[in-house]
């Protein structure tokens, strides 16, 4: 199994910036895909940004030209950097690997951040 550990969330006011960090226990060998999701109360989980192991990256609209995904593969770790940050910004983030293996796919979790976008 591959343990994920996240650091980096805090309180913010609006317009500050945060980076998020998610340790990889080892090194992953074939292909898979990194993601950072978050959930505010009383909402449904929502994937944020990922980044694939030949660093192809996608954003959710509502953070694009604000948050960078980017992933250090001899560390290993995969970060969030997080500008300009909103009130709506505020929920749990996770990170998330999916790692695909010859006839299926393995999925592991971080165990959540806090990020508080407040004035």
């Amino acid at each position: 199994q591959v343990q994920l550990v996240e650091s980096g969330g805090g309180l913010v006011q609006p317009g500050g910036s945060l980076t998020l960090s998610c340790a990889a226990s080892e090194s992953i060998v074939s292909s898979y895909v990194l993601g950072w999701y978050r959930q505010a109360p009383g909402k449904q989980r929502e994937l944020v940004a990922t980044i694939t192991s030949t660093t192809n990256t996608n954003y959710e609209d509502s953070v694009k030209g604000r948050f960078t995904i980017s992933k250090d593969n001899a560390k290993p770790t995969v970060y969030l950097q997080m500008n300009s940050l909103k009130p709506e910004d505020t929920a749990v983030y996770y990170c998330n690997v999916k790692i695909r293996q010859i006839w299926n796919m393995v999925e592991y979790w971080g165990q959540g951040t806090q990020v508080t976008v407040s004035s």
